[in-house]
C-alpha cells in the first residue's frame, strides 16, 4: 500500500474527504517526526512503538577496492509492532 492508497482507505473508513485524509495523515507524520528527531518516543497502543536508537561508529570495507572506510555513528528510526498487530499479522 502507498500513500495515496492508504489515503483513499482513510478516506472510507472515516467518511472524510480525500484532502481531509491527506491533511491528517500528514500531520500525523509530521508529529511523529518531531517528537523522533527530540529524542522522545511515539507509543500508540496496540499498533507499537516508534523510536530512535544510536548506532556505533564501525569499521567497513569497500567491496570494489577492499579498502577499509569508517561508518560514522548515527541516530537510526525504529519501529516496534505492538502485541495486538503481531498477533492480527500473525494469525
Amino acid at each position: 500500500m502507498n500513500k495515496n492508497e492508504l489515503i483513499s482507505c482513510m478516506a472510507s473508513a472515516t467518511g472524510m474527504t480525500k484532502t481531509d485524509s491527506a491533511k491528517a495523515l500528514d500531520a500525523f507524520i509530521t508529529s511523529v517526526t518531531k517528537s523522533l528527531k527530540s529524542g522522545k518516543e511515539v507509543r500508540l497502543v496496540g499498533f507499537g512503538t516508534f523510536g530512535v536508537s544510536k548506532r556505533a561508529a564501525t569499521t567497513g570495507r569497500n567491496p570494489r577496492t577492499g579498502a577499509a572506510i569508517r561508518i560514522p555513528a548515527r541516530k537510526v528510526a525504529k519501529f516496534k509492532p505492538g502485541k495486538s498487530l503481531q498477533a492480527t499479522v500473525n494469525k
